[in-house]
């Protein structure tokens, strides 16, 4: 290129001299006469080069562009060229795939993971030119043949990266019926086959509309053994994949029953406590507490509460302690009858901490779930107060006197004022108790965090205000 710019250059100062002679107006026959007339023939002389001089930069200008402009037009002759040659090796790698040998559509295979790898119009293209059925069908045409189902799975994985037109096509095209008939297969399957299906799954699910296909399928099953298979020398990376698979898939509500299914429900709140996996199984769990059937799941687990308490204490990992409270948070508010079991488990001091030590969104999850715990406290104080009234007092005392009798308008009022006196002791009773029991536990959880014993945080008054409210804001 340097070259061809400095050809143009001398190119243009030949030019540049070329015009100079030829716009001479001065005669060649006589130049001594004009010698000796003038002198100073140089002024004049001067005065004709300097058009001549700004003619020859423009026409060195105009050839630098036209050579710039030569340069452009080539550099897009190579970039087509280079299309087209890419182009012609794609074509080439479906023609491949589609042959009966063996060695060959198995290079074939492999060449085309390696082309959609990191290129987006790679995957666009060979899915257009009929990749996708070959691939699909090489799952259960070469049964034994690890090498040749490894280089399809990872052909198909990289095609459907970021291109969920292409995770579509994989999926009507059989893949997950395939990918399952192999792992149900007699013979011994190759870990890194397992490993390759697993990470298929992983990014077919990430399609909403292959959630419902991949879970009613059978896949769940495949992906919680995965999960539980801690020998495969596979490693943590399969565990990873088919937790997220897992994720994926519950997202989808119908799913949920295929998950209620397997033990997994057990098994995941068995290993919370291992942070590789644990924030992981919460976001699961925060999914399949979004239904009843999940919750009731939960519930049966035993020391599910104990488990999801002590996640309230992890400080060191917030992510954890705000699943955790939205579990328990929504199970509070759903579940009567295991908000006894919650308090059992030792969640009020819990809870209470997180408040003070907790995340912003902690500390508004932890808040939610005291109220819950406040009205149902409230109610089993109601209801004791009533039924100790009612042991000692007889009905018919309201409206019992003669005055009464002859006036019932009278005694209805009287009725009244008895059950307004009624509730505003109770209110009294409830609110004193939860008052006394908060005070407590902030004594214990401020002596802990080794505050002032006149601490008292801004948000605290909140936790005993009179509120009704049941919503889940958070």
């Amino acid at each position: 290129m340097v070259c061809k710019i400095l050809l143009g250059i001398c190119c243009g100062g030949s030019s540049r001299y070329r015009h100079h002679r030829e716009d001479d107006d001065a005669p060649v026959a006589a130049p001594a006469a004009v010698a000796k007339e003038k002198p100073a023939t140089e002024k004049p002389k001067t005065t004709a080069a300097a058009p001549a001089k700004a003619n020859g930069k423009s026409e060195k200008l105009m050839d630098l562009l036209n050579l710039a402009e030569w340069s452009e037009s080539e550099a897009d002759a190579t970039a087509t060229r280079r299309k087209v040659e890419a182009l012609e090796r794609l074509k080439r790698v479906v023609r491949d795939l589609q042959v009966e040998e063996k060695g060959k559509r198995t290079e074939a295979a492999t060449e085309a993971r390696l082309l959609a790898k990191e290129d987006s119009e790679a995957r666009g293209t060979l899915a257009m030119l009929g990749a996708i059925p070959p691939l699909v069908g090489m799952l259960d045409d070469f049964i034994g043949d690890d090498d040749s189902q490894i280089a399809a799975l990872y052909a198909l994985l990289n095609l459907g990266i970021g291109n969920d037109v292409n995770k579509e096509a994989i999926v009507k095209a059989g893949a997950v019926h395939k990918m399952l008939k192999l792992i149900d297969s007699p013979e011994s399957l190759n870990p890194a086959v397992s490993e390759a299906i697993v990470a298929n799954f992983l990014g077919l699910s990430a399609l909403d509309s292959n959630k419902p296909i991949i879970g009613s399928s059978g896949a769940i099953p495949l992906l919680v053994k995965t999960l539980q298979n801690f020998d495969n020398p596979s490693g943590s990376q399969a565990k990873q994949d088919a937790l997220r698979a897992l994720y994926n898939l519950s997202i989808f509500p119908s799913n949920i029953s295929f998950i209620m299914e397997s033990d997994l429900i057990p098994f995941m709140l068995n290993a919370l406590g291992d942070m590789e996996v644990s924030e992981r199984i919460l976001s699961i769990l925060g999914n399949v507490v979004s239904t009843p059937e999940g919750r009731k799941a939960i519930s049966a687990v035993r020391d599910a509460f104990t488990v999801l308490v002590d996640v309230l204490n992890w400080n060191d990992s917030p992510g954890c302690q705000e699943k955790a409270s939205y579990i328990l948070m929504v199970m509070a508010h759903k579940a009567y009858g295991d908000r006894h079991a919650m308090i059992e488990a030792g969640m009020v001091s819990a809870l209470l901490e997180l408040t003070l030590l907790g995340s912003t969104l902690a500390q508004k999850r932890a808040s939610r779930i005291l109220e819950c715990l406040r009205v149902d406290k409230g109610k089993q104080v109601s209801e004791s107060f009533v039924g100790n009234l009612g042991g000692t007092v007889s009905a018919p005392i309201c409206g019992s006197s003669s005055s009464s009798a002859m006036n019932p308008n009278t005694g209805f009022a009287e009725c009244l004022e008895v059950e307004e006196d009624m509730m505003s002791e109770e209110k009294k009773a409830v609110k004193q108790l939860v008052q006394q029991s908060l005070q407590n536990n902030m004594r214990k959880i401020v002596k802990r965090a080794n505050l002032p014993q006149d601490f008292v945080p801004f948000h605290f008054k909140s936790l005993t205000a009179t509120s009704t409210s049941k919503s889940l804001p958070f």
